[in-house]
């Protein structure tokens, strides 16, 4: 009995010994579980962290517009979100879309004052192009009176996929904007203006807006022109009430209530407009969806949409003119357009003061017109022998 109690005993000491080890490796086997896991952590997070220190630098070393999209490079690294990035961003590429960049466009600061007391007000040229810029010399050397850059901005809406070529040192290089393809008689002709309007309002040294073609030209040097819109208490856009069936015709009863035929205006698509009215032209959704879903062919949006608008919400900041002379003399639904043989001074200075006044501020003026249309390319060499003449650049 005495031996029996013995070897139990000794059984349950060496069992109490086993369950100890046994404890003991569990316990080393899972702290060295957890400094692997930590160890591999450690190694895992300074990896991420090596590779978001270098995409931020890559990112911060580009100047983007509202977007993390890799464009082209700075020359030095940028901090792209800097105020001065902000207030002039650099470059106009940028990944977002119609409905990102209205939205982001339509942002008006609550403050009067801006951050830079320094801010010099420059004119926003913006071209609406089906590929090529015919006149592109002769807007180059309009563009030298511009103080390198400092007066101007250009934006350019061509067909997606199309490459403007020029050289690093032309006003023109890298100014595409994001675009997409316009038909003639359309909205898309529209999306395209309130497009360029958007992307040009992302500057906020941007105050005054012109739309031009590329068969546009300046008939003025850029002193002139820069002076005249600056100064401007008005906006010009064209905004007459037709009531021929080219006019009143082309409204829709399905735009009641909210647009009434009494308000119904027409006008030439190429605009000028300051900063408030672009603000507010592009931060419409209610008016544009209407024009968008009832002013099919034969109405036009290009002609109606901005005329009506402005007539219904801000005809006193409208001057009701448009400062791009055009000659409609020819029957048809496009404008006479001039070639080379048709390019003389008496031609030109016509454009410039054809013995008609016009209102200016609270003033008669016989500058009326600083642009152009319609010009064919072959009219771009007698043109460039007149800039020093008859336009003075």
């Amino acid at each position: 009995m005495g031996r029996t109690s013995s070897k139990i005993g000794n059984r349950d000491e060496a069992a109490e010994k086993h369950t100890g080890l046994s404890k003991m490796v569990q316990i080393l086997s899972f702290l060295v579980v957890f400094v692997a896991g930590v160890v591999i952590g450690l190694a895992t997070t300074s990896h991420i962290d090596r590779h978001y220190i270098a995409s931020q630098a890559e990112l911060y070393s580009n100047c983007a517009v509202g977007t993390t999209t890799v464009v082209k490079e700075c020359e030095k690294p940028v901090d792209c979100m800097s105020m001065e990035a902000f207030l002039k961003p650099s470059n106009v590429t940028h990944g977002m879309s119609d409905d990102e960049l209205l939205w982001r466009a339509s942002m008006v600061p609550r403050k009067n004052e801006y951050p830079h007391k320094t801010r010099v007000p420059k004119v926003a040229f913006m071209f609406l192009t089906r590929g090529p810029l015919p006149m592109l010399p002769l807007w180059e050397r309009f563009f030298r009176g511009g103080r390198g850059g400092e007066l101007f901005s250009i934006y350019v809406h061509s067909p997606p996929g199309y490459k403007l070529n020029v050289s690093r040192n032309s006003p023109f290089y890298g100014r595409q904007i994001p675009s997409l393809n316009v038909r003639w008689g359309t909205a898309t002709l529209s999306d395209a203006e309130r497009r360029l309007l958007a992307n040009a309002l992302l500057d906020f040294s941007n105050e005054r807006f012109v739309l031009l073609s590329e068969s546009c030209i300046p008939v003025y040097n850029f002193p002139t022109v820069y002076k005249y819109l600056t100064g401007s208490a008005h906006s010009f856009v064209e905004s007459y009430d037709d009531p021929s069936r080219y006019g009143r015709g082309r409204y829709s009863r399905h735009m009641l209530p909210y647009i009434n035929l009494r308000q119904w205006r027409k006008g030439s698509q190429w605009f000028e407009l300051h900063r408030a009215l672009a603000v507010s032209i592009i931060a419409d959704t209610m008016y544009y969806t209407l024009f968008r879903k009832h002013c099919l062919p034969a109405c036009y949006p290009d002609e109606h949409y901005i005329p009506t608008y402005l007539n219904m919400f801000h005809g006193s900041q409208n001057s009701n003119r448009t400062v791009t002379w055009v000659d409609w003399s020819v029957s048809g639904p496009h404008p006479a357009k001039y070639e080379k043989a048709n390019i003389t001074e008496d031609f030109i200075q016509s454009i410039r003061n054809n013995g008609t006044l016009c209102r200016y501020n609270s003033e008669m003026t016989s500058v009326c017109y600083l642009f152009a249309r319609k010009f064919a390319p072959s009219a771009l060499e007698p043109l460039l022998n007149l800039t020093s003449t008859i336009m003075e650049f």
